[in-house]
């Protein structure tokens, strides 16, 4: 039922936000607020939530940063974008993003709460893998444990983050601009070698003393963790 939903709005529009608050919890939706994209990321990677409503423009990190570095850290709430920016292109940016559904501003608030009604009823993301195996390669994604041949392997951080994202798109390459984007929360390339050290790091790590290399370099596509048998 929508009064057992809970909805977290993102929006630095104090007025704005208010009139949300209160009209979501007259319809019977626990509501909770953040002014700014950095708090809406730790609210929403940290709370249980039926939906996320995101205004696109937002002070400390834009919406579809948010939405983007959720989905990178596993979080798959249902996403209803609000945004000034209503051209086609716009709503197709909003939703490869990571966005669920997209809504122009003004819009009336009876179709946003039908909108995230529907979104509500969802009954969230696929179950995802706990372990990702890649040949004799395990990745424990609720102890954080990584080990190879039953040997533990200890990473730091950004590396765990990075083998995670390799294996979670296991034979697929994986480019420079999707691990920037998802590993490291950039949205342009820095011109650093950021990347080549940590895939350096990793693959020392993972390959040494090992008989088969699993971590392949791409030539002028990127990267791609594969097991050949």
């Amino acid at each position: 039922m929508v009064a057992a939903m809970r909805v977290l709005v993102i929006e630095d529009d104090l007025e704005a936000a208010a009139y949300l608050t209160k009209a979501f919890r007259e319809a019977g939706i626990t509501c909770e607020h953040a002014g700014d994209g950095e708090s809406g990321l730790f609210m929403a990677s940290e709370n249980e939530y039926d939906v996320l409503v995101v205004d696109r423009m937002l002070p400390r990190r834009d919406g579809l940063s948010v939405i983007s570095a959720l989905r990178a850290r596993g979080v798959h709430t249902p996403v209803l974008i609000l945004s000034a920016l209503g051209q086609v292109d716009d709503r197709v940016t909003g939703l490869r993003a990571g966005g669920d559904d997209y809504l122009p501003k003004p819009y009336a608030f009876s179709e946003l709460l039908a909108r995230v009604e529907v979104l509500g009823r969802r009954k969230g993301a696929p179950e995802q893998e706990v372990v990702y195996r890649v040949g004799d390669l395990e990745l424990d994604r609720l102890s954080h444990e990584v080990r190879r041949a039953g040997r533990e392997i200890t990473l730091q951080p950004r590396e765990y983050r990075l083998l995670e994202y390799l294996m979670k798109n296991a034979g697929q390459v994986v480019t420079r601009t999707m691990l920037l984007e998802n590993v490291w929360d950039y949205h342009f390339d820095p011109q650093t070698n950021v990347i080549d050290v940590h895939v350096s790091r990793l693959r020392s790590k993972i390959e040494k003393d090992f008989d088969k290399p699993l971590l392949k370099t791409i030539r002028g596509s990127g990267y791609m963790i594969k097991y050949d048998a």
